[in-house]
């Protein structure tokens, strides 16, 4: 199995989530021992938010870049970017790197056509409902129309993440708030839920709707083990 090179931490908390998921799935997989090869390029999150806050993509793309860059002379063989939002400097992290890098919005949208939904919810940071690089990919490449929730419903959800998720808060009074968005949706025309930050899966899983559920994380997981075990 190949080598991933995971850039994390931002926030800790999902990046603890994809080691942990990464590597039961690789034990379900091989069986016995097995886990999964990582490496872990763990940013400080303060120093992504401040450029996230201040629309300084290109900074952050630096960053990333850099850590992928290194990842790659560690002897990593493929990237995974721990987070939904980064993805938003996704190609040239895969360019500076010289590595193979899994996509999560090609990933999930991938698992939105195996389901056969037509109009899922994207529920995620600002960033990811708002801007192109998640929603447009989508559309562009799958075909698949993403609606987002509403001006309010977006800000709520984004500080759910920020101020409580990022920080292991789980709060009842959040996952409610987030099932009345998801509701409204549904009356809308949504027929699926794309768990689209990857902390959003501490707070919301597929027992708490009828909808379909994507958790855009445990999706990424299973398509960055499938490419890695395609020796």
């Amino acid at each position: 199995m190949k080598t991933i090179g995971l850039i994390g931490g931002m926030s800790w908390e999902s990046t603890a989530v994809y080691y942990r998921l990464l590597n039961e799935r690789c034990r379900d997989l091989r069986g016995g021992l097995h886990s999964a090869p990582l490496l872990l390029h763990s940013f400080d999150f303060a120093d992504i938010e401040t450029l996230q806050k201040q629309d300084d993509w290109s900074g952050a793309a630096l960053k990333l870049a850099g850590a992928g860059k290194a990842l790659a002379a560690a002897g990593a063989e493929l990237i995974v970017i721990c987070t939904n939002t980064m993805h938003r400097v996704a190609d040239a992290v895969e360019d500076a790197s010289g590595l193979p890098l899994v996509h999560i919005a090609d990933a999930t949208a991938r698992a939105v056509r195996r389901k056969a939904l037509r109009r899922p919810l994207l529920l995620g940071t600002r960033y990811t409902m708002e801007q192109d690089f998640y929603r447009g990919r989508m559309r562009d490449r799958f075909g698949i129309d993403v609606l987002i929730p509403q001006k309010d419903e977006r800000d709520a959800i984004h500080n759910i993440i920020y101020r409580e998720l990022c920080h292991g808060t789980v709060r009842d009074t959040s996952r409610k708030r987030c099932l009345e968005i998801i509701e409204r949706a549904r009356g809308e025309g949504a027929d699926g839920v794309i768990l689209g930050c990857t902390e959003i899966g501490l707070l919301i899983d597929a027992s708490d709707t009828t909808l379909a559920v994507l958790d855009s994380t445990r999706i990424h997981v299973e398509a960055a083990l499938e490419v890695a075990a395609n020796e």
